[in-house]
């Protein structure tokens, strides 16, 4: 096999399971989904023209890719509903949890994540 195909391989490879994790990011609270969006995004341009086109096509996550991508922004709207959704799962787990520590932990991953959020710039 060929040093080329080997590493394009390893691409596909990386950029499937950041895609799937990213996936699974949607419904657990601690796992981040934009990361992994972005790394499988740049996984698929080194290793596949046609999983790139499909993800930055994608009717839920193309957009938002492709967005941060290239203007390194992203719509108020999408702001908004990733801070409505991040702190209703956090304060859902926030109350199942009985762990002060991991609590805290979990505030503290929250906010860091809020500022971020916050920081990035708006697409209009």
């Amino acid at each position: 096999m060929e040093t080329g195909s080997i590493k394009k391989t390893i691409f596909m490879v990386v950029g499937c399971l950041s895609l799937a994790l990213g996936m699974t990011g949607i419904f657990l609270p601690l796992l981040p989904t934009t990361p992994f969006l972005l790394l499988a995004a740049y996984c698929f341009m080194q290793s596949s023209t046609r999983l790139y086109n499909w993800l930055i096509q994608h009717k839920v996550f193309g957009k938002y890719i492709y967005n941060y991508l290239t203007h390194r922004a992203v719509e108020a709207k999408a702001k908004r509903l990733a801070l409505v959704f991040l702190w209703g799962t956090i304060a859902i787990s926030l109350y199942l949890l009985p762990n002060i520590y991991i609590r805290l932990l979990l505030f503290a991953v929250g906010s860091g994540v809020s500022f971020h959020i916050l920081t990035l710039k708006e697409f209009k």
